[in-house]
């Protein structure tokens, strides 16, 4: 992996089930804007419509030097998932109330984007105090040592 752009915040925020790695389709200039690093998970989350993943509200800033017009930036970009994937994710979010949310996005070494997607669920307030406590006790830990 050569870029690798993370969602810090998915992890604070939900405890993470089970992982996907997907295809992300773009259009035109986007892959520039996503090698300059300008991605914004806030709000981003998938769905399943229609038998198709899709990856909504995930902004990607339009390309400066792009000649081109430019995609609207939080446009739903559809992932492409084998269909037993999509059926797992289907039924776990339907029957269970879980939430598909994209972890990061990446470069891979063949120079397709990627993007990291997981099935989750929403931590309790209680949850997140204590995985704060916990990574304080690692630094600390890891000071002493």
């Amino acid at each position: 992996m050569t870029l690798q752009i993370k969602n810090r915040r998915a992890l604070h925020e939900y405890h993470v089930i089970q992982k996907f790695e997907a295809g992300i389709a773009l259009m035109g200039s986007e892959i520039k804007s996503i090698r300059a690093g300008k991605v914004n998970f806030k709000d981003s989350y998938a769905r399943i419509i229609d038998g198709e993943c899709w990856l909504l509200n995930l902004h990607i800033s339009p390309f400066e030097k792009s000649t081109h017009i430019a995609p609207g930036p939080t446009r739903k970009r559809r992932l492409p998932l084998h269909k037993h994937e999509i059926r797992r994710l289907r039924a776990k979010t339907e029957e269970q109330g879980m939430t598909i949310v994209p972890l990061e996005i990446f470069i891979n070494a063949q120079g397709r984007c990627k993007l990291t997607i997981a099935l989750v669920k929403g931590k309790k307030f209680y949850d997140k105090r204590d995985a704060l406590h916990q990574k304080d006790l690692e630094r600390d830990r890891a000071r002493e040592e």
